[in-house]
């Protein structure tokens, strides 16, 4: 914990250790000097769907003489800048936060992030990462700083709960293939965790101070970001806070496509992070790089071996049954598709998987569009590749 952080507790009352088994009241008690000043980052590239939801759910979180909201937009071709400045103009200062959008030349999320941390107000101690394909509880910035300052912890994460949009039946297949154990795994963030000390989750509020110290998130990275700054966090003495009391609502894909574009670039990410870190895969980790080696023996054996090759049948045959048990215990036809969406997501992560490995974790660098190199905001690091919308994290 740093010492500005330290600081805030003690003139706030807090203990520095503990659970936080309520919401944090002492802002309350110490009326709004005792607030510290929240810089709330939200990365977004083609969002025009999603933007205003997610910002209506963040502007009365927190009191807006001690917060900002920066919008770090990767070139957006849709509508998504014009609509964060039409929002900023309907919910204008001193009852709202201040909303401002700054280009973000490297357009990945790990880039914005850390640029947004760098040029936030010189008065934010603690920033918070809020996803623009995501809805936030009420009580989600106040829980998770309170979280913060009262665990000593230097970054907490949150639950994940996927839900579809009205009217998108494969968005709700793919958000019940996502919320299942067979499709995340046991993952803390997508399960239901408790609250406590974890070694990774669901990013959502940082103590600027360290997390500019150990620098950021690697910008090689454009997914599993998150997890390989949790680790070297950790190497560098920082605790890794579960608040498990404000799940977040995230709205999945709405095309297969686009889902096996976004977890073949999951599972590239988690092979660069054990890679680069030299630590071993979770059996979890390597259940769908199984299943995609017995369906790829499978197809190889069927002309020699066609009885042994029906095996390879059992894997995508038992991800259909579940897709039509759950069709059925919830009467909705749509969720016959969570059966080919789990497959999906896994045989599409296993082979991002297995090509980082063979590429032995080298990062991807395509070229940058001119427009992107002349933004205002410049960051001091190469600039790295694009990545599509519909690839990027939540």
């Amino acid at each position: 914990m740093t010492d500005s952080t330290g600081t805030l507790l003690r003139d706030a009352g807090v203990a520095a250790v503990g659970p936080a088994p309520q919401p944090p009241l002492e802002f309350v008690a110490g009326g709004a000097a005792a607030h510290p000043f929240v810089t709330v980052v939200v990365p977004s590239l083609n969002e025009a769907g999603y933007i205003e939801t997610c910002l209506a759910s963040l502007v009365k979180q927190w009191p807006a003489a001690a917060c900002e909201i920066i919008v770090m937009d990767g070139g957006s071709q849709d509508a998504t800048v014009t609509l964060v400045e039409a929002f900023a103009a309907r919910h204008p200062g001193p009852d709202f936060p201040t909303i401002r959008v700054l280009p973000n030349p490297r357009r990945i999320q790990s880039a914005a992030v850390n640029l947004a941390a760098r040029v936030a107000s010189p008065r934010a101690t603690i920033l918070v990462r809020a996803d623009a394909h995501a809805q936030y509880p009420a009580g989600f910035i106040r829980r998770c700083v309170g979280d913060l300052l009262r665990t000593g912890a230097t970054s907490v994460v949150v639950p994940m709960c996927n839900r579809s949009q009205p009217g998108h039946g494969l968005q709700r297949a793919i958000a019940a293939a996502q919320s299942s154990r067979l499709g995340n795994g046991g993952s803390a963030h997508r399960a239901k965790p408790r609250s406590g000390f974890v070694d990774h989750g669901h990013h959502a509020a940082f103590d600027r101070a360290f997390f500019l110290s150990v620098g950021g998130y690697d910008e090689s990275f454009t997914h599993n970001e998150d997890a390989e700054l949790d680790h070297r966090a950790q190497l560098a003495g920082g605790r890794v806070w579960m608040c498990a009391d404000e799940p977040v609502t995230y709205f999945p894909r709405k095309r297969l496509g686009a889902l096996a574009r976004q977890y073949f670039r999951h599972g590239a990410g988690r092979a660069r992070t054990l890679l680069k870190h030299r630590l071993k895969p979770r059996p979890r980790q390597m259940a769908p790089v199984i299943a995609l080696g017995l369906c790829l023996a499978g197809l190889l054996a069927l002309p020699v071996l066609p009885l042994l090759s029906v095996l390879a049948l059992v894997y995508p045959l038992g991800c259909l049954a579940w897709g039509a048990a759950q069709a059925a215990a919830r009467r909705d036809p749509w969720l016959l598709a969570a059966g080919p969406a789990l497959v999906t997501m896994h045989l599409s992560w296993a082979a991002g998987f297995l090509r980082s490995v063979a590429g032995g974790g080298r990062a991807a660098t395509p070229a940058i569009p001119p427009a992107a190199e002349t933004a205002s905001v410049s960051a001091a690091q190469p600039l790295a590749g694009p990545v599509r919308q519909d690839e990027m994290v939540g």
